[in-house]
C-alpha cells in the first residue's frame, strides 16, 4: 500500500458498491485511515462491512457530509441511477450529486466504458463536484493489499486534492486531463485480460488432450516467452477445477468483454481476438458458470 496519508482530520469517505472487490478496496480505504462509510443494498454485503469494522448503510444519505464519494457497481446503468437518481431517469430516490456538496469529489472506480462517465461531466459541473474518472485493475487479493492499479484521469487539480485516498488503494496511473481516458485506459486492459486467460485456457486444455500433466506443462512454460501475467495467476486455478476459489468470477468477464466489444465496435475497429474471447466467457456463463472463478473459462473446452 502506498505511504500517502489523509490530514489530521480523517477525510469522510462514502463508499458505494461494497461488493466482492468494492468491499476490500473500502476496507484498504479505511486502513489509510480515511473514515469510511459503505453503502450497499445487500444486507449481506452491509454485515460483511460491518465484521471489518465499518461503518454500513443501505443508502448515501452519509453522501451530505462526505469529502469523497466513491462509486464502485457493475454496469454504466447503475452508475448512472446512482450518482443522477429519478431525475435523469433511474430507480426512485435521490442521486449522488443532488446530495453531495459543492467541492466534494465524485471518484467513478467501476469499469463502465467512456460514454457512461463524460454523461456526468456537466451535471458534477453544475453541482461544482469534483469528478475523477479511476477505473481498476488487479482483483480481490491486490484490493485488499491496497495494491490496485488505477487508471485516472480528471482535472489535475481534483486529481491531486484526492491523491492520499487514491493511493491508499494502489498505484496511481495518470491517463490524461479529459474524463473517460481512464475507462479507455482500461478497455485496452480488459481486452488484453480477457484474450490472455482464454489463451491461457485453451494452451492447458491442449495440454490435457495430448496426454501431459497440465501442472508440468505450466511450470515448464509460465516462465519463458510463452508466459503472461494471467497464464501465472490464472493456470494454476484452471487445474483446480470448478471448486477453485473465485477471485475474479466469469460474469465479470462476460460484462467487461461485452463493453470492449461495444466500445472497440463504436471506434470503428474490429477485434476478432475479443470476439473469441468474449464467445467463450458466455459459453462458460450458459453453463452454468457464471458465478465460477474466471479460470473456469477453461472447463469450455473440457466439456
Amino acid at each position: 500500500m502506498a505511504s500517502s496519508t489523509p490530514s489530521a482530520t480523517p477525510q469522510k469517505v462514502t463508499f458505494v458498491g461494497i461488493g466482492a472487490i468494492g468491499l476490500p478496496m473500502a476496507t484498504a480505504v479505511a486502513a489509510g485511515g480515511f473514515e469510511v462509510t459503505g453503502v450497499d443494498f445487500s444486507a449481506e454485503q452491509r454485515a460483511a462491512a460491518e465484521q471489518k469494522g465499518l461503518t454500513a448503510a443501505p443508502d448515501a444519505g452519509s453522501a451530505t457530509e462526505a469529502d469523497a464519494v466513491i462509486v464502485m457497481v457493475a454496469t454504466g446503468d447503475q452508475l448512472r441511477a446512482a450518482v443522477l437518481g429519478s431525475a435523469e431517469g433511474g430507480p426512485g430516490g435521490e442521486g449522488l450529486l443532488a446530495r453531495m456538496r459543492p467541492g466534494a469529489g465524485l471518484i467513478v472506480m467501476s469499469t463502465v466504458g467512456p460514454e457512461a462517465v463524460q454523461e456526468l461531466v456537466g451535471p458534477a459541473a453544475e453541482r461544482g463536484v469534483q469528478l475523477v474518472d479511476a477505473p481498476v485493475t488487479g482483483g480481490i487479493a491486490r484490493a485488499a493489499s491496497g495494491d490496485l492499479r488505477l487508471f485516472v484521469s480528471g482535472d489535475p487539480t481534483a486529481v491531486e486534492s484526492q491523491r492520499a485516498l487514491l493511493e491508499s488503494m494502489g498505484t496511481v496511473v495518470g491517463c490524461g486531463e479529459e474524463i473517460s481516458r481512464g475507462q479507455s485506459f482500461k478497455a485496452v486492459n480488459q481486452l488484453l485480460c480477457a484474450v490472455h486467460i482464454v489463451a491461457g485456457a485453451e494452451a492447458l486444455a491442449l495440454a490435457e488432450k495430448l496426454g501431459l500433466e497440465a501442472a508440468e506443462v505450466l511450470e515448464a512454460v509460465s516462465g519463458g516467452a510463452a508466459g503472461s501475467f494471467m497464464l501465472s495467476d490464472r493456470g494454476p486455478r484452471m487445474l483446480e477445477g470448478l471448486d477453485a476459489q473465485v477471485a475474479s468470477a466469469v460474469s465479470i468477464f462476460v460484462k467487461d468483454s461485452g463493453l470492449v466489444s461495444e466500445i472497440a465496435e463504436s471506434a470503428g475497429m474490429e477485434a476478432p481476438m475479443l470476439e473469441a474471447a468474449k464467445k467463450k466467457y458466455a459459453e462458460a456463463a450458459d453453463a452454468g458458470w457464471a458465478g465460477r472463478d474466471d479460470s473456469q473459462v477453461i472447463q469450455t473446452y473440457r466439456s
